[in-house]
């Protein structure tokens, strides 16, 4: 499997969970240190340094190693700051980035394509619900990933490739570094804590309960998948 956005937070999390459960894994991030500390964790991983918003590292690594699940964590960080504090070039920062990788990873899926029963995540963020307006413009390109996950899945069902797509939406965590970032500006938007911030939001998710719901999402019978899910400390509720 493969792992984008591996190296650090939920992503690191994911990876760690699956090399677990035994499946070979590649963690694919921009910084060395953190993927040379993820492989010296498990044998089962290994690290490809890389940007993931590359067209031609998609093409290349899934040409390499055609997996048979497919992860897509990786994003920016956004700029934190309220809408009237933004320029257009913070605003759009997780639409060149975040969005990118979705997409470029989806469309060089569909077109190798993956191998049949092949099973791809893509981790958008509960802001896609929620909103987020100290973030600029996070909260509507997570909306996006989610869309198109969906529309890879009509695109997968269209050409018979038999690929299953999942959108899950992980709610804010401390646990990674647009969480942490996120929590510390609302919490000062809010004039409260960080701690009081996180009290309000109760058992914060943790890298290993995403990667144990990422382990059974895919386990799942396709048949039984929802098109996206919620994702917190107790688990993956499917989204209308």
């Amino acid at each position: 499997m493969l792992v984008v956005g591996g190296g650090r937070g939920l992503g690191r999390g994911i990876a760690l969970a699956f090399a677990d459960a035994k499946a070979s894994v590649v963690a694919v991030a921009r910084t060395g240190r953190d993927l040379d500390d993820l492989a010296a964790a498990s044998g089962q991983i290994r690290a490809e340094t890389a940007d993931a918003a590359d067209p031609e590292v998609a093409w290349r690594l899934l040409d390499r190693y055609e997996p048979e699940v497919l992860v897509l964590v990786a994003g920016a960080n956004p700029v934190m700051r309220p809408l009237q504090h933004q320029t257009w070039e913070t605003f759009s920062a997780n639409w060149n980035a975040d969005v990118k990788i979705a997409f470029t990873w989806l469309r060089e899926a569909l077109l190798q394509p993956l191998p049949p029963a092949g099973r791809i995540v893509v981790v958008s963020s509960g802001a896609a619900i929620g909103g987020s307006p100290a973030s600029g413009g996070y909260a509507g390109a997570k909306a996006a990933q989610r869309f198109i996950a969906g529309y890879a899945q009509d695109e997968s069902d269209r050409a018979g490739l038999g690929l299953t797509v999942t959108a899950v939406l992980p709610k804010i965590t401390p646990f990674g570094d647009v969480g942490r970032r996120g929590i510390r500006a609302y919490a000062a938007r809010n004039g409260e804590t960080e701690d009081a911030f996180l009290k309000r939001l109760g058992d914060p998710l943790t890298p290993e309960q995403a990667g144990s719901a990422l382990v059974g999402l895919v386990r799942t019978d396709p048949a039984d998948l929802a098109a996206g899910y919620m994702l917190t400390a107790t688990g993956l509720t499917e989204l209308p």
